[in-house]
């Protein structure tokens, strides 16, 4: 799994001529090299929307962790209600929104598991605080105090106050394989320019549409 600056800039894309785009990959990096440079928090933040056992829809933020040609990637607690949500359907919709620059990204598809490699190679690489909450913290479980967190995390530390902390067998990731993408560019008087390309398959090329704002 490649980082989320790793995907080579196929083109050379202003705003003003994104529509000419032939490769969503390639625009995404573009689009996603302006923002880490231009937002001042988490231009890797996302919009995650699953549907419960009702049908109904839920979202909340969560923030990307890797992308590359076969998906975008993000981690959480299995047990939690995205987790469940997901085993249930694992279909999503993100959302990146772009404030400094006027633009979204919409992406929808079907929903897999990282592999345990994967979430442990990130796992690793959070702050060991990040590592010790993740061991604390029951995810969307009713919680009767933050004090009573507090103690929990302060259980766990002092389980590792020397040496690594190992990923927690109900904590990893899911990736995103997109079957549409649709980019979205602000212009004045609400006349913005939209572009989605779709694929019937993760193995089958894409077509673009140009839509109406």
């Amino acid at each position: 799994m490649t980082d989320t600056t790793s995907i080579k800039h196929q083109s050379k894309l202003t705003s003003g001529d994104f529509t000419t785009a032939e490769n969503p990959f390639g625009l995404f990096a573009e689009w996603f090299a302006e923002a880490v440079a231009s937002e001042p928090n988490d231009p890797n933040a996302m919009a995650l929307a699953t549907v419960d056992s009702d049908g109904l829809p839920d979202v909340r933020m969560v923030l990307m962790k890797g992308y590359d040609t076969d998906g975008f990637v993000f981690y959480s607690h299995v047990a939690s209600q995205k987790g469940r949500e997901l085993a249930a359907n694992p279909k999503a919709a993100l959302l990146f929104h772009w404030k400094s620059l006027r633009r979204q990204v919409r992406i929808r598809g079907a929903v897999t598991p990282v592999t345990e490699a994967e979430a442990d190679a990130y796992f690793a690489t959070r702050p060991k605080q990040a590592q010790i909450g993740a061991w604390a913290s029951k995810q969307s479980q009713p919680l009767e105090s933050r004090f009573a967190f507090e103690q929990a995390i302060a259980k766990v530390a002092a389980k590792h106050v020397i040496g690594e902390v190992p990923r927690p067998p109900g904590w990893s990731g899911w990736r995103v394989t997109p079957q549409a993408i649709e980019f979205w560019h602000d212009r004045p008087f609400r006349l913005h320019d939209r572009i989605e390309f779709r694929r019937a398959a993760p193995d089958m090329a894409w077509t673009k549409t140009r839509l109406y704002p």
